[in-house]
């Protein structure tokens, strides 16, 4: 009698355990166009730069999912986001191609020119930009993508992209070493 009970635990746990994976699977093919979407947008680094060919990251993940376009168009992302969205999606995999820059470039500002209107600061999706209301901004150059969103705000125009080249990056990780 307790052997009858036994096989019969364990047939109704493995049934149940089989229903379950099922109903799993089924919800990954149930997400609605919005929470798809949401899904992608949360995937994407969010620095808005538009590197993709879209005006942000938003966009691109509505083209994703209405548009099926591919999925190895943003550079921040690199090919870790690709796969993240592959499995996401359950998409065929895409060989990453990292796109090619014209030229690496990091903002640069000009310190006697700049007003501290933070405008720059509130465009920067990254926080490269550090400063504060009618004080000198500055850059950190580690943290600058390079994604000019800083240049179309700011009323002076005292920022600049100067090419991130050999001979710069070494000054740049020189001068904000933490002691």
């Amino acid at each position: 009698m307790l052997e009858l009970a036994v096989v019969t635990l364990v047939v109704y746990l493995l049934v149940l355990s089989a229903a379950m994976s099922l109903s799993d699977a089924g919800d990954a093919g149930k997400r609605t166009r919005e929470e798809t979407i949401s899904a992608v947008d949360a995937l994407l680094p969010q620095t808005q730069c538009g590197d993709c060919g879209y005006p942000g990251c938003l966009p691109y993940a509505r083209a994703i999912v209405d548009q099926d376009v591919p999925l190895n168009l943003c550079p921040p992302g690199g090919a870790v986001t690709v796969r993240k969205l592959e499995k996401l999606l359950g998409r065929t995999s895409y060989r990453y191609v990292a796109p090619v820059a014209p030229e690496s470039a990091i903002a640069l500002i000009d310190e006697k020119t700049c007003i501290g209107c933070v405008k720059c600061i509130h465009a920067c999706p990254v926080d490269a930009i550090v400063g504060s209301a009618k004080q000198l901004h500055a850059i950190i150059p580690e943290y600058c993508t390079g994604c000019k969103l800083c240049l179309p705000p700011c009323p002076v125009d005292c920022i600049t992209m100067i090419p991130q080249t050999p001979l710069i990056q070494p000054l740049i990780q020189d001068t904000h070493k933490i002691a």
